[in-house]
């Protein structure tokens, strides 16, 4: 039975959720990022954009590997 909650949980949707939050974390620092920078808009959801994808490929690799 697989473990839903608690320390070190691996199951899907735990994994699902940790995910979103990253990429929602790195999408508001890249946002932040651009918007400090004065980029137009488009350029900024671009931010937005690699922001999440740092968070969620490169970070949570990180995590879950260690």
């Amino acid at each position: 039975m697989p473990r839903f909650f608690g320390k070190g949980s691996d199951c899907a949707f735990c994994r699902m959720m940790r995910s979103l939050a990253f990429s929602g974390i790195g999408a508001a620092l890249g946002a932040g990022i651009g918007k400090l920078l004065d980029l137009q808009k488009s350029d900024v959801w671009m931010c937005a954009i690699g922001g999440a994808f740092v968070m969620v490929f490169i970070v949570l690799k990180k995590l879950e590997n260690s």
